[in-house]
C-alpha cells in the first residue's frame, strides 16, 4: 500500500555518495528519517547500496531503520573518482536507467517530496526527478551560497522548488544570491544529547594522550582547511603557552587536501616553538572521549554555516571559543555559552582561552549552560518537527495550485 493510500506524506530521499566517510549532510537526513513520525510520514530512500562486505556508508547508516523503504539507486561514478571528460561522461552512463527506475517508483508510491542535499549530482538528479513526476524538489542547503558554486549546483538551487538552509546566515546567502524568500526554509541542525555524556572516559582518555591530571586542555575537531582557522588557533596557543606553558591542544580531524595542510599546519608549530603543546590526532572514531578529555573547545572558523561539533561540544559542557560570524552566533551564545570575536583577531582568541583557562567555575558555568540549551532547542525530535512542519506546507501550497 502506498503512502497516498495510507493517509501518510510519502517523502523520498536521494543520496548517492559511495565513498566515505558519511558527509554531515547525510548524516543529518539519517537523524530526520529515524525521527520523523511514521503514523504521518511514509518514507523512502534513494541510495548506492553497495556489496554485502562493502556497503556504502550511507546504506549502512540507513539499513537498519524501521519502516524504511530502500531504493537501489546508481548515478554512476562519483566525480572525483572519474578523470577527464570522457571518464566523466561514461561514469554517467548508469544514471538514465536509475532516473527511469526511480521516476517509475516516484508516481508508483505517489510520492510528493524528494529530499536531496547540495550535493551537485544529487541537487540535479532531485529537480530534474521531481519535474518528471511532478513531485516537488528540496534541497537542503548545509554552505553559504557562495561564487565558488559550480554550474551545476546553481542551475539545481535556483530551479528547486524549496531550499531548506541550516541556519538563518545560509538562508540570508541564498537570498542575497538571488534566491526568493518564499523558496527557502530555515531547520536549525541537532543532535541527540542523550547519545554525548559529559566527562565520561576523561581519566583514561588524557592517561592515553600522555596528559596529567591538572594540565589545561583544548581540543577543536573539524576537517583541516583553511577557513575551519586551525591556524589561527594555534597562533592563539602559542599565545597561551606564556602563561600557561604546559597547555595541550588537540587538532582532531582528517586533511581534505591529503596532507598538504597538516605539513603546513606543523610547519606553523614548528615556527612557534610549540611542538610540545600541539597534537595532530587525525581523524577518531572516539571523539566523545577526547572531548570529555578537554577544559574548552575551540573552532575560530570563518563564516561557518552552522557548527554540529559546536553543538557536541556543548552537549559535552564544553564553554566555546569561537568567532562572531556565520552561522556560529545562533549556535553559540556569547558570554553564555561560550566566547566570540572577531575574524583575524588571533590576540582575542588567546584571551578567551586565557579567560576560561583561568576560572574554572566559569567553564563548568557556561558547560552546564551549553548543555541546557543544546537540550531545550538543538534536539533532533525539534528538528524533525520543524522539517515535518515544512512538508506541511508544502502540501498545503501543493493544495492550493
Amino acid at each position: 500500500m502506498d503512502g497516498s493510500a495510507q493517509g501518510k506524506r510519502a517523502v523520498l530521499f536521494l543520496h548517492t555518495a559511495t565513498l566515505p566517510p558519511l558527509g554531515a549532510d547525510t548524516w543529518v537526513h539519517v537523524q530526520l528519517i529515524t525521527k520523523l513520525d511514521r503514523a504521518t510520514h511514509d518514507l523512502h530512500i534513494a541510495c548506492v547500496t553497495g556489496s554485502a562486505s562493502a556497503p556504502t556508508p550511507t546504506y549502512q547508516a540507513v539499513r537498519d531503520i524501521p519502516h524504511l523503504r530502500v531504493v537501489p539507486a546508481n548515478l554512476g561514478t562519483e566525480r572525483s573518482q572519474a578523470t577527464g571528460r570522457l571518464a566523466g561522461l561514461i561514469a554517467t552512463l548508469p544514471a538514465l536507467p536509475t532516473m527511469v527506475r526511480l521516476a517509475r517508483h516516484v508516481r508508483c508510491h505517489r510520492i510528493r517530496v524528494i529530499h536531496t542535499s547540495d550535493r551537485p549530482r544529487d541537487a540535479l538528479a532531485a529537480v530534474v526527478l521531481a519535474r518528471l513526476t511532478g513531485a516537488t524538489s528540496v534541497v537542503h542547503v548545509h554552505v553559504g551560497y557562495a561564487p565558488w558554486m559550480g554550474r551545476v549546483l546553481r542551475w539545481s538551487l535556483g530551479r528547486a522548488n524549496v531550499l531548506v538552509a541550516i541556519s538563518e546566515f545560509v538562508g540570508r546567502t541564498l537570498v542575497e544570491g538571488g534566491h526568493r524568500p518564499d523558496r527557502i526554509q530555515v531547520v536549525l541542525n541537532a543532535i541527540d544529547p542523550s547519545t554525548w555524556e559529559p566527562g565520561v572516559g576523561r581519566d583514561e582518555a588524557r592517561q592515553e594522550l600522555g596528559v596529567e591530571q591538572g594540565t589545561p586542555v583544548v581540543i577543536t575537531v573539524c576537517r583541516l582547511f583553511k577557513e575551519k582557522g586551525p591556524a589561527e588557533l594555534i597562533r592563539a596557543i602559542a599565545l597561551v603557552r606564556h602563561e600557561y606553558p604546559d597547555v595541550k591542544l588537540l587538532v582532531v580531524g582528517s586533511d581534505v587536501t591529503g596532507g598538504a595542510f597538516t605539513a603546513e599546519l606543523a610547519n606553523l608549530v614548528e615556527h612557534l616553538g610549540v611542538e610540545e603543546n600541539v597534537t595532530f590526532t587525525g581523524r577518531r572514531s572516539d571523539v566523545r572521549r577526547l572531548m570529555a578529555a578537554a577544559d574548552v573547545f575551540a573552532m575560530p572558523s570563518f563564516d561557518e554555516p552552522f557548527g554540529l561539533v559546536y553543538l557536541e561540544a556543548m552537549a559535552m559542557q564544553l564553554p566555546v571559543v569561537a568567532l562572531d560570524n556565520g552561522g556560529t552566533p545562533e549556535v553559540v551564545e556569547h558570554g553564555q555559552t561560550g566566547l566570540l570575536s572577531s575574524s583575524g583577531d588571533v590576540e582575542a582568541v588567546a584571551q578567551h582561552l586565557l579567560t576560561l583557562l583561568r576560572s574554572p567555575d566559569l567553564r563548568a558555568q557556561m558547560g552546564a549552560q551549553g548543555r541546557r540549551r543544546v537540550e531545550q532547542h538543538f534536539t533532533t525530535d525539534r528538528q524533525a518537527s520543524d522539517m515535518a512542519a515544512v512538508y506541511a506546507l508544502i502540501e498545503s501550497r501543493s493544495a492550493r495550485r
